[in-house]
């Protein structure tokens, strides 16, 4: 903030600014905590966390990436669908522990898992603000976010439903009944 100040000061400006990191290597993520005591909003990017929680590169994943998947050793390329387990597993603690030291952090992914349908559901879940993806998913990463919003609304339906002890008739059902009982 220190420097932020000077330049403005020097220039006589004043510009509103926040200050976030990209999370790309498992100790980012593990230290989280540490990490949101400065950093106004976390952007994890997926593909750099991958190769270095794998410890492979994208690029060397082509000589061995089809074997793997053929022989079903991994059920899913990581580097176009997110490893849930591992990757995901180390951004939903680095979720829960960046929150914990500031609670309105920000936090999203960039890449090409922030395209893939699965992968935004999984965001969802661990509490990410946004995706960004590469023009070309654009169409995918809304209709796989607004099936996320309807399931949700739905959920939350449901949930009012169970709360008020309340049980929906199906309109058929309600109007069969109404024509006999003339109700």
């Amino acid at each position: 903030n220190r420097v932020a100040e000077e330049v403005m000061k020097r220039y006589k400006v004043r510009i509103k600014y926040k200050v976030g990191t990209m999370v790309e290597i498992p100790r980012a993520a593990l230290t989280a905590d540490e990490v949101a005591r400065e950093a106004e909003f976390f952007s994890f990017g997926t593909n750099d966390l991958t190769q270095t929680t794998y410890g492979i590169s994208r690029d060397d994943s082509a000589k061995f990436l089809n074997y793997y998947l053929t022989h079903g050793l991994w059920s899913d390329d990581p580097f176009e669908t997110l490893d849930q387990k591992g990757v995901g597993l180390l951004m939903k603690w680095a979720v829960e522990k960046g929150r914990e030291t500031r609670p309105d952090l920000k936090i999203g992914i960039c890449g090409v898992h922030g395209g893939d349908p699965r992968s935004i559901t999984f965001c969802h879940k661990i509490g990410l603000n946004y995706v960004s993806c590469s023009a070309y998913q654009i169409p995918i990463a809304r209709l796989a976010a607004a099936q996320i919003a309807l399931q949700d609304k739905k959920a939350g339906q449901e949930q009012e439903i169970k709360k008020s002890g309340r049980v929906r008739k199906p309109a058929r059902a309600a109007a069969s009944k109404s024509r006999r009982t003339g109700k």
